[in-house]
């Protein structure tokens, strides 16, 4: 082997370092588009959250969506009722807002996680739902929190404890 070679073949350890370096920045930015890239927009969860234009506890319950992987759209509508009546939900488990979810309806302050779980469930329920608007709850926040039930409710009036908070 000639000096030559040699020279070539042998690196410096300032050499290697950068290699090394380069190695892990790439593969750190594989890892980065793979998990923020566009395959991160196909994967958020679409929401359309109906809601009092004024109602600020409403806009913190999207915006705590929102940090958890949902896109929400709001509709911003002078009176919920109507959609309360067309999407089912039990006027014993209403409260300020009214989402649509996947093809399920989601009922005021439901932590994004417990939606998350029942999207993932599968369920022939109709829906979730925070009935009032506990203090503690996503968008309700206080302290002290006060403790609540995340209600799975059917179509046909039947519901069950789905979590508890």
């Amino acid at each position: 082997m000639t000096e030559r070679t040699r020279s070539i073949r042998a690196l410096s350890r300032r050499q290697w370092i950068g290699v090394a370096t380069g190695g892990v920045a790439t593969l750190a930015g594989i890892v980065a588009f793979r998990r923020f890239g566009p395959r991160a927009a196909a994967e958020t969860i679409p929401v359309t959250l109906y809601a009092g234009e004024d109602c600020a506890c409403c806009h913190k319950w999207a915006a705590h969506l929102t940090a958890n992987g949902f896109t929400v759209s709001t509709m911003n509508v002078a009176d919920v009722g109507p959609q309360k009546d067309k999407f089912g939900v039990p006027t014993e488990l209403r409260s300020c807002h009214t989402a649509e979810i996947g093809g399920y309806v989601v009922e005021g302050h439901v932590p994004a996680g417990d939606i998350k779980r029942f999207l993932a469930e599968r369920s022939g329920e109709r829906g979730l739902a925070v009935p009032g608007m506990p203090g503690g709850s996503p968008g309700m926040e206080s302290d002290p929190k006060v403790a609540f039930d995340v209600i799975a409710f059917s179509a046909d009036g039947r519901t069950r404890i789905f979590a508890r908070a």
